[in-house]
C-alpha cells in the first residue's frame, strides 16, 4: 500500500508559477515511477508528466512540455511538479500516482492515487 498526499496548489495569475509536491508513505518510494495527472471540470483526467524511479527519465504531455518540470527526491519520498508560465487551460485538480508498469500516459496503469490539489489560473 502507498499513501500519496499532494500539496502546493492555489490560485495564480496567468504567466506565474507554482510548485506542487506529492509526499508518499507506506512502501518503498524509490521502487515506483511517479506520474502527475490533471482533471479540469467536465473533462477526463489527462496525463501531465511521469518520472522513473531514479529520476533520470521523464516524459511530458505536449501541452506542458517546456513549461513544466517533474523531479523527485527519493530520500524525502517526494515528487515535485514545477509549473511555469501557467495558462488558464492549466486549471484543474492535479493528482500524483504511482506505477510499476512503465512510463506511459494511461491512467489505468497507475495503481495508487492521491486526493488531488486544486490549481486555478486566472487570465
Amino acid at each position: 500500500q502507498v499513501q500519496l498526499v499532494e500539496s502546493g496548489g492555489g490560485l495564480v495569475q496567468a504567466g506565474n508559477s507554482l510548485r506542487l509536491s506529492c509526499a508518499a508513505s507506506g512502501s518503498t518510494f524509490s521502487g515506483y515511477a511517479m506520474g502527475w495527472f490533471r482533471q479540469a471540470p467536465g473533462k477526463e483526467r489527462e496525463f501531465v508528466a511521469v518520472i522513473n524511479w531514479s529520476g533520470q527519465i521523464t516524459a511530458y504531455a505536449d501541452s506542458v512540455k517546456g513549461r513544466f518540470t517533474i523531479s523527485r527526491e527519493n530520500a524525502k519520498n517526494t515528487v515535485y511538479l514545477q509549473m511555469n508560465s501557467l495558462k488558464p487551460e492549466d486549471t484543474g485538480v492535479y493528482y500524483c500516482a504511482t506505477t510499476v508498469r512503465g512510463l506511459g500516459p494511461v491512467s489505468s496503469e497507475y495503481d495508487y492515487w492521491g486526493q488531488g490539489t486544486q490549481v486555478t489560473v486566472s487570465s
